[in-house]
């Protein structure tokens, strides 16, 4: 096991403080862990920049020099809706016959523009200790961390009890065809006992920059777009008839933002608000232990509802997000329009939530669909010996720091299929 605990110390724990500077960080595995994050910064790695490729052959080729076998690093290219991606898949040779640990992040990232930053998105920039720059946390982090820490293992001649599996994603952010077709197309590359999703679980500070918490993800929201559409004959805005496309949507658009999803629990969730609450001496931190002792206690759901950072542990929501109809100013609208992005709790179909939409808008001539080919995101399990080593290596650096597993209110680029191995974020 102390091969695993190391693994999991390098990935999981990073320097948290105030007013830290990359300056003071002078090892030399230190050093080449910040020039590889600047340098993959660089990478415009969005959808339509075409450089999802390029960034993986960079990273292959850092693999390689630092002397990890041909055969096991492979980049495989990919058509992912038109454009090419790709997946890297990385494989550090153990001593054993047991199955592999397997560590996935993403190369992708959402576009950014200039103009919205203040700064070149595309450039690492460090400011009162902070990194500013496209992917610094989302995901290019994750790679950095996983290729960084394998390097340095293989120059310290470090050999795994098992075989180590990185597993980068080109389009985690867009369509997510590059995890699926590892799943599907080279599961033999990436068959492994279990899986850390690096692009989850996640830290938190206090006001003072002091850890206090730690989150493993055992489970996430399944990610489902839907489309509602409102039609009319249309006509010359001088003539309005009772009926108008823009309004029945606009209706049906405010019945949606005003529903509240049943609520939903867990053991699991329950313990994570139960341990949260006890770190919280506030409103937040009773509501917390109270929604844990007793899931039907309304007030306790609801004051956690009202709170965004909460609202999506307690229960499946749905956002208009994107809104289109009309076509000129002074004629009435054929048609409107509506995207509506759902986050659906674990357990919950898509197609629970589509029925539930229809009833709530409650109109026959608005119609739904749903967009894409939504995949389900069951939950892991909590495994007691992953969660003890997690555990272990975070309180080797933070040793007053807990380790609570929790449901993300998101969804990531996790393994969203029939697996014979775990995922865990």
């Amino acid at each position: 096991m102390r091969q695993v605990a190391l693994i999991a110390l390098l990935v999981y724990c990073t320097q948290a403080a105030a007013e830290v500077r990359s300056s003071d960080f002078t090892e030399p595995w230190q050093v080449y862990a910040h020039e590889l994050l600047r340098d993959s910064i660089a990478f415009r790695s969005v959808r339509g920049e075409q450089q999802v490729v390029p960034f993986a052959e960079y990273l292959a080729k850092e693999f390689i020099e630092a002397g990890f076998p041909v055969e096991d690093v492979r980049v495989l290219p990919m058509d992912s809706a038109g454009e090419p991606s790709a997946s890297l898949v990385v494989r550090y040779r153990g001593i054993s016959k047991k199955r592999p640990i397997l560590f996935v992040a993403h190369m992708d990232v959402v576009s950014a523009a200039e103009s919205d930053w203040g700064r070149d998105p595309f450039t690492l920039s460090e400011d009162e200790g902070f990194y500013y720059g496209r992917g610094v946390l989302d995901d290019k982090f994750g790679t950095t961390v996983l290729t960084s820490t394998f390097l340095r293992l293989r120059q310290e001649g470090f050999v795994p009890e098992r075989d180590l599996i990185i597993a980068f994603t080109g389009d985690e952010e867009t369509k997510q065809w590059t995890i699926k077709s590892l799943v599907e197309d080279h599961l033999d590359l990436i068959d492994a006992e279990i899986a850390f999703n690096v692009d989850a679980g996640i830290g938190r500070l206090d006001t003072q920059f002091k850890p206090i918490v730690m989150f493993l993800q055992f489970a996430e929201k399944t990610y489902v777009d839907f489309e509602l559409s409102s039609s009319n004959p249309g006509g010359h805005s001088s003539k309005p008839p009772p009926e108008n496309a823009i309004a029945d949507l606009a209706k049906a658009i405010t019945a949606i933002h005003e529903y509240k999803f049943p609520v939903r629990s867990s053991a699991e969730s329950r313990a994570y608000f139960a341990a949260m609450g006890d770190l919280l001496d506030n409103e937040l931190g009773d509501a917390m232990r109270r929604f844990a002792e007793n899931p039907d206690d309304r007030n306790a759901s609801d004051y956690l509802s009202n709170d965004p950072e909460y609202i999506g542990i307690v229960r499946t929501t749905c956002v208009p997000t994107m809104l289109r109809g009309g076509h000129a100013e002074n004629a009435l609208p054929e048609s409107a329009t509506v995207t509506v992005n759902c986050r659906v709790y674990p357990g919950v179909g898509v197609s629970e939530v589509a029925m539930t939409l229809k009833r709530v808008v409650n109109n026959a001539d608005i119609t739904l669909t749903t967009l894409g080919d939504p995949l389900a995101s069951p939950p892991s399990l909590v495994r007691d010996d992953v969660l003890a080593i997690v555990t272990t290596a975070t309180q080797q650096q933070y040793p007053e720091v807990e380790v609570i597993p929790y449901i993300a209110p998101y969804g990531t680029g996790r393994l969203k299929a029939p697996l014979a191995f775990d995922p865990i974020r």
